[in-house]
């Protein structure tokens, strides 16, 4: 029996469901369940009716799928594999804020540890942020973690004050004017996807601009046949097998996350034979924590 006829036969026999993140390898994403970007998983981790969950992903997406499905047994494939800008928030800075300015809501991008989405007042994903921002009474607006996501929204609302702070995807972060340029002397006819974790400057040179599943979306309804794709390249497993007839073209070679590719076949089968690699937290902070969760899926709906 085959690596993949093994996990499938174990996701009967364990009661488990298998969500993996775009980001992870393809042949993860072929034996997933669910395969989706950070904001279609936390809402499927809420309707799935299986007894056990299997995260393909990094770690605060398996803590936000527990704090969604608390009597739910949530398994990360690997526990190391972490997210560094799930950490980039000073917890002080937050309650300096809520002190200089009263005001304010402190919007938590999901990519965030669930101490930080504790002290927060809504999560919201790259896909629903413009509109969760949008439909908020506050005026002042700190978004935590990342800047880069932070200025795409606060640039459509003007109306809002935004104060930002200085976490980054490496990944996105790390694509430079230089590199699209060049990928544009390369591939002069292809149009640049990119994701709003990107600088500014990579954003205001782009044809398209949105998260990961909308660019999926994007490129597959387009009428054009080529593309720069500026996100992880994980994406590019769904991009291309909805779209065997079309071309796309990675920016640089460091498009990658190490931890996102920490998830294998191999520690899929293993974990669901242990069940081993538990999310476990405490029930305080469970309840904090999923508050502004429970908001954000109310305010995006």
């Amino acid at each position: 029996m085959s690596l993949v006829d093994e996990i499938m036969e174990l996701k009967e026999k364990t009661d488990s469901v298998i969500l993996a993140h775009y980001y992870v390898d393809g042949a993860v994403q072929d034996v997933a369940d669910y395969v989706g970007d950070s904001y279609f998983l936390a809402k499927k981790a809420k309707e799935v009716d299986r007894k056990n969950i299997i995260f393909c992903g990094v770690s605060f997406m398996g803590e936000s799928a527990k704090l969604l499905n608390p009597d739910k047994h949530v398994y990360m494939v690997d526990n190391s594999a972490d997210c560094e800008m799930a950490h980039m928030v000073d917890l002080d800075k937050i309650d300096e804020v809520r002190k200089e300015y009263p005001d304010v809501a402190v919007v938590c991008y999901v990519n965030s540890t669930a101490e930080i989405k504790a002290k927060s007042d809504v999560c919201v994903t790259s896909s629903n942020a413009l509109k969760i921002c949008r439909r908020l009474p506050n005026k002042d607006i700190f978004f935590i973690p990342d800047q880069n996501l932070a200025r795409y929204i606060a640039d459509q609302l003007p109306e809002k004050n935004f104060i930002f702070n200085d976490g980054f995807c490496h990944v996105h972060h790390g694509i430079k004017v230089a590199d699209v340029n060049k990928a544009k002397e390369l591939f002069p006819d292809a149009e640049i996807l990119t994701h709003p974790e990107c600088r500014k400057e990579i954003c205001e040179m782009s044809d398209f601009i949105g998260s990961t599943s909308e660019i999926i979306d994007y490129a597959t309804n387009s009428d054009k046949k080529e593309f720069i794709v500026c996100t992880e390249i994980g994406v590019f497993h769904e991009l291309t097998k909805r779209n065997p007839d079309k071309e796309f073209h990675q920016v640089k070679i460091s498009q990658i996350c190490p931890n996102m590719k920490k998830v294998t076949l191999e520690k899929v089968k293993k974990v669901m034979i242990e069940q081993s690699e538990e999310v476990i937290l405490n029930d305080e902070l469970m309840k904090l924590s999923k508050l502004p969760l429970e908001q954000m899926l109310e305010i995006a709906k």
